[in-house]
């Protein structure tokens, strides 16, 4: 059985990743409006009815502000650490709510959804690993440095969405004030391109055929930079920039290199 990815946003203006297979899926975060997602999804034949559970990464405003209302219309379960969820206040049905603990791997049809915590500056972070009998998809943003723990999950992915925040040039000679610059590359803050690359090239399976950049800086960072900065070293991986204004393509992921699928070639639940 194979994976279908697609990021449907990925920036600080909101965060919304999508990890599933012929019947069901998930959403790592929903930092977009319930009506964008669900405008975006059906833009590349994508069915709500498919999803089946919300993971949420932490509480940052660009990763929940969407999840109250989507899960509430769709009756969705979402999957949250009690300190993430503390920021949330009231705005969550409670009966939707399911603790989310590190290193737990929650079943979702067959989809494996593994959580493991992550350097970053909010209340319990965490990144997660997405299993498909032996298809694998990491989601890796918001990350302040590269641990043995991510270094372990990406070096078993066949395809990963991995932050490429900042250009360490563009963030040093920026208007950003001084503390948050330090804030940004403090070891809590975000991946620079220079630290997303040497894990990369150091430590990526044989059998990864994807890679899509995400949680780029708009003042910090130039889409055409890192994607040619991978590309130079992909040898072969599938090198996607992640839009903070617009979805990706779905693609397909198994155990072969197989292209993507555009949208509008594609039929991944409507009328199923």
């Amino acid at each position: 059985m194979s994976l279908f990815i697609t990021s449907l946003n990925s920036g600080s203006n909101g965060n919304c990743y999508y990890v599933g297979n012929e019947r069901e899926a998930i959403l790592v975060d929903v930092g977009i409006s319930c009506r964008e997602t669900e405008k975006r999804m059906a833009r590349l034949g994508l069915s709500m009815q498919k999803v089946k559970a919300i993971f949420v990464s932490h509480e940052h405003s660009d990763h929940i502000r969407g999840i109250p209302v989507l899960a509430k219309k769709f009756n969705l379960p979402v999957y949250i650490t009690p300190g993430t969820l503390l920021h949330l206040g009231n705005s969550l049905d409670m009966q939707l709510v399911h603790h989310l603990r590190e290193f737990e791997t929650v079943a979702i049809g067959e989809l494996q959804v593994t959580s493991f915590p992550k350097e970053h500056d909010a209340s319990e972070p965490h990144s997660f690993i997405v299993s498909c009998r032996d298809i694998n998809v990491g989601v890796f943003t918001d990350i302040g440095v590269v641990c043995d723990r991510l270094i372990r999950y990406f070096s078993q992915c066949h395809a990963a969405f991995l932050e490429a925040n900042y250009d360490d040039e563009m963030l040093d000679n920026g208007g950003y004030p001084y503390y948050l610059k330090k804030r940004i590359r403090g070891g809590k803050g975000h991946l620079s391109n220079k630290q997303a690359l040497a894990l990369f090239n150091t430590h990526r399976p044989p059998h990864m055929t994807h890679l899509l950049l995400s949680h780029l800086s708009h003042n910090n960072n130039s889409p055409k930079l890192v994607e040619e900065l991978f590309t130079a070293c992909a040898d072969g991986i599938q090198i996607v920039v992640a839009s903070r204004l617009e979805e990706t393509p779905v693609y397909y992921i198994s155990q072969s290199n197989e292209a993507y699928i555009p949208a509008g070639q594609l039929d991944l639940g409507f009328g199923l």
